[in-house]
């Protein structure tokens, strides 16, 4: 896996304006977890993410996406 924060994958059927980010505190509710995991898995590079300013967005397909590499 590659290492810090990368790009959420673009999908040509979805326009950005459409695309819902979420806060780290957000996915870690979300998910159950610390939000200091959510950063971890944005800095391993499992989780994409965008920094926007001096924080990180998570878009919400990135997370759904995320959870079911996990079931499967």
């Amino acid at each position: 896996m590659p290492k810090g924060p990368t790009a959420p994958p673009q999908s040509p059927d979805r326009p950005l304006a459409e695309v819902k980010f979420l806060t780290p505190a957000e996915v870690a509710s979300l998910m159950r977890v610390s939000r200091m995991t959510v950063y971890r898995l944005v800095h391993s590079g499992h989780l994409p993410a965008v920094r926007v300013g001096r924080s990180f967005r998570v878009p919400d397909a990135a997370v759904q996406e995320y959870l079911l590499r996990l079931n499967s």
